[in-house]
């Protein structure tokens, strides 16, 4: 394969992520540096660094689709890979780059586009025969309209954005008076995050499951799937954990999701990575919900049990190379679980941290995958998204997953700033967790902050005071006290970061 220059339009953990993949092809790896980002991990890493040279009150540089392409040309790149987040589903950017002669690694730009459109997606599903959550047939324009969809599918109803997603332009009607007031605020929502304001409406599924299916598909009519992944543990339709495969599903019921899944990407004329959403009710019916046309964040827990290097497939297939495997030879090995340790604090509704990362270590463990875009002195800021790093385990089943993954929790040290470790513990010790059971909802019906003080941390608390006053009002002098207090602060402070 003749050496290309590829361009990461992308920072941080997932930057990191896609150099590696380049660097192994033989292919050469470039990066922007923004100002609002100079001393990123993944510029050390890197082949070549573009300066993106943009002021503070210009856009940031991965939001700006023509000085990226302006940039790629200038130096010569053959390749952008968009990654995840910014401009990785806009069609606009896509097209762009193609127009440009440079090679988007990614979906075409009309697919991008038609799944973008929520209800265009939901018309393909259903031309296919992919069970649809009931609710209307396109986009509602008018109060009244709405109103008279509710009183035909029955309340609770869901209000969504047909031009987005993230949970934007999203709102739960429970009653009539409501609705009125949810659909302006949605439409203003909707039309602020994406430029375009149309709604449509769903039947709402309380405590839903939300499972999704990853497919890949060749320029030359070739599509496979490798199996599901569950992501139902969410706080405001943000994904926090993800495994692989699903606890919720049957063989059988794995096998025809992943034949609706394929038989929906080759009715579209899919190509590249992509993810065919659904969301699952308490009687385990299955509803399509939307697909995805970029890489996942949760898209290693795939490679995991599969042995699949997605990146390497999506720049292997945007050069125009065919699948060499089918469906049969697409394995299912073990249990994945990915959690996203982010900068928040769950003690308090999970508010974004900012500062400098005093210090982040990583246990060694022989199932361990660390995706990290940060280190030691890195500032957290509220320039780009809170996550610092996704902490991977793949073990033989889910039994030892879910006890492997504890145990490299237990041993991480993260200090400076807060970060959803502690709050991870808790949901892969919990019951509902451990059995499957656990739905989107989890967070806002089962978690409670409390959870987070276990009583060894007041014990230990309580044992700290009780030497500081001791040491302030007692008649005791000498070297051999302080030597035990600063033992008993140590040994306290490790007790602590756990």
């Amino acid at each position: 394969m003749e050496a290309k220059k590829i361009l990461i339009a992308n920072r941080g953990e997932i930057a990191l992520r896609i150099i590696r993949t380049i660097k192994k092809l033989g292919h050469v790896a470039v990066v922007f540096r923004s100002n609002r980002d100079k001393d990123a991990p993944y510029l050390e890493e890197a082949d070549e660094i573009i300066d993106a040279n943009e002021s503070l009150q210009d856009k940031v540089i991965f939001l700006d689709a023509d000085k990226i392409v302006e940039l790629a040309k200038t130096h010569n790149i053959d390749m952008i890979h968009p990654g995840y987040g910014f401009l990785s589903e806009n069609p606009d950017f896509a097209r762009k780059c193609i127009e440009a002669g440079l090679i988007f690694i990614g979906p075409h730009p009309d697919h991008i586009y038609q799944m973008g459109i929520k209800t265009i997606a939901k018309e393909i599903a259903e031309k296919v025969g992919l069970p649809l959550v009931p609710g209307s047939e396109g986009v509602v324009k008018t109060i009244d309209e709405a109103k008279k969809i509710a009183r035909k599918i029955g309340y609770p109803i869901l209000l969504k954005a047909a031009g987005g997603g993230g949970g934007r332009g999203m709102r739960v009607v429970e009653k009539a008076d409501q609705l009125e007031r949810y659909f302006n605020a949605a439409t203003q929502e909707a039309l602020n995050a994406f430029g375009n304001g149309d709604l449509f409406i769903e039947k709402y599924i309380e405590n839903p499951k939300h499972i999704e299916v990853q497919i890949l598909g060749d320029q030359h009519g070739n599509v496979v799937h490798l199996w599901e992944r569950e992501c139902s543990l969410q706080r405001k339709h943000q994904k926090l954990l993800e495994e692989a495969p699903s606890p919720s599903l049957t063989d059988r019921k794995r096998s025809s999701l992943g034949k609706l899944a394929v038989k929906f990407a080759k009715a579209l004329g899919y190509y590249s990575t992509g993810t065919i959403e659904f969301i699952m009710d308490e009687k385990k019916n299955l509803y399509f919900m939307e697909m995805n046309t970029r890489l996942q964040v949760e898209h290693p827990v795939t490679e995991e049990i599969t042995g699949l290097d997605l990146v390497e497939w999506q720049i292997r297939v945007a050069l125009g190379e065919k699948l060499p495997f089918k469906q049969k030879d697409i394995p299912l090995n073990g249990w994945a679980i990915e959690c996203r340790i982010n900068a928040e604090d769950p003690q308090n509704r999970f508010s974004p941290e900012t500062g400098f990362i005093e210090s982040i270590r990583f246990p060694y463990h022989p199932q361990l995958r660390i995706e990290s875009g940060v280190t030691d002195g890195t500032y957290i800021s509220t320039n780009f998204d809170s996550m610092l790093a996704k902490l991977i385990v793949h073990e033989k089943n889910r039994k030892k997953a879910i006890e492997s993954m504890l145990k490299v929790l237990e041993e991480t040290r993260i200090t400076g700033i807060k970060t959803l470790v502690p709050f991870f513990k808790i949901v892969l010790s919990h019951p509902d967790f451990v059995k499957g059971t656990y739905t989107t909802h989890w967070i806002e019906n089962v978690f409670q902050p409390e959870m987070l003080i276990r009583p060894e941390d007041e014990m230990i608390a309580a044992l700290a005071a009780s030497i500081a006053y001791a040491m302030e009002y007692l008649p005791i002098a000498g070297e051999n006290i302080d030597i035990q207090q600063d033992n008993i602060n140590f040994w306290v402070l490790n007790k602590r970061l756990r």
